[in-house]
């Protein structure tokens, strides 16, 4: 008997994240667009990957197959440059997509209905995200939308908080799974915490450690060419660096980039002279992942001995605190 339950349990358990239909059918239409191709695209770690493709017919075009668990995805014709996103789920459901807006509407699917009332607004500062998580503890849209935006938003204390309203049945989504992850890293690199020791190629190709900079405040800062933020914090960067470079001060980059050439231009036309190292693999880049790195600019500020004194300082903050630590 006590077997039996356990059985029931884990199976309650994973459904959280599934869905009890068999498979899903999309029927969709393209908003101007009679003839071409259409791509279904699912979602991980930011990036957006080609899953299955269908010819449009005066407009419309079909998806059929099954979905493990309602989770994001999009589509997008061979028009547009970023797809428009919805969740799947295993269900029937109709689509009209608009091209030249890079929109979507979705008819048929609760979970995409949750994430399009929200996706307007999740950006806004002052986006309440505890109580949608609050009004929907069970659903994958909350916990993605904790997951997506919220990991760089939230302090530390605040998001662990929110991430413990979310409902026992969703422990089995990958995003609630990506979650526990970022919490865990982003544990390990609080202030007064020893930075995570880790080696990286820099611009010749030559790996490079954190420890060789020991004696040093170093300024470990995550950007990438293709990020205006990072671009016009720049300045401000190269700034401190000036002021303080020859007063045991240092700035370590650390790019999310995935093109080596443009990874090299900007590093020349914003002037960064400091040691810059990258391993091109954008969002998958394993050092931003061990610093729980999810949204760019971002930066962690070392002693000398390597603790961490602070993150996330730009302006005139890393301006200030720099002149508060340097003797």
């Amino acid at each position: 008997m006590k077997q039996f339950w356990t059985i029931v349990l884990v199976s309650i358990l994973f459904a959280g994240c599934r869905h009890e239909q068999e498979g899903y059918v999309i029927t969709g239409e393209v908003k101007g667009v009679p003839e071409g191709k259409v791509y279904l695209k699912y979602f991980r770690n930011k990036m957006f990957f080609n899953e299955d493709s269908a010819d449009v017919e005066n407009g419309r075009f079909t998806f059929t197959g099954k979905a493990e668990a309602p989770l994001l995805y999009g589509i997008a014709t061979e028009g547009m440059r970023y797809p428009a996103q919805f969740f799947l789920e295993n269900a029937k459901m109709s689509v009209v997509l608009d091209e030249a807006e890079g929109a979507i509407e979705v008819k048929g699917s609760p979970a995409s209905e949750i994430f399009l009332e929200n996706a307007a607004r999740i950006e806004e500062n002052g986006y309440n995200i505890d109580s949608l998580v609050a009004k929907y503890p069970d659903s994958p849209v909350a916990a993605f939308y904790l997951y997506r935006y919220f990991t760089y938003r939230l302090p530390l204390e605040e998001l662990k908080a929110t991430r413990n309203k979310l409902s026992p049945l969703l422990t089995s989504c990958p995003y609630v799974e990506d979650l526990d992850k970022i919490i865990k890293q982003l544990e390990n690199v609080q202030v007064g915490k020893a930075a995570p020791e880790f080696s990286m190629p820099d611009t010749a190709g030559v790996a490079v450690s954190l420890s060789e900079f020991r004696g040093k405040f170093v300024l470990i800062d995550f950007w990438a060419a293709w990020c205006p933020p990072c671009r016009r914090e720049n300045p401000n960067v190269v700034n401190v660096f000036n002021t303080y470079k020859d007063k045991g001060f240092t700035v370590l980059g650390i790019s999310l980039d995935s093109d080596r050439k443009q990874w090299l231009k900007a590093i020349h036309d914003d002037h960064l002279t400091w040691t810059h190292l990258s391993d091109l693999n954008y969002w998958d880049s394993e050092i931003p992942a061990l610093y729980g790195v999810r949204g760019i600019p971002a930066n962690v500020l070392l002693n000398p001995e390597g603790i961490i004194i602070a993150t996330n300082i730009t302006g005139e903050a890393l301006q200030n605190k720099l002149k508060e630590v340097m003797p």
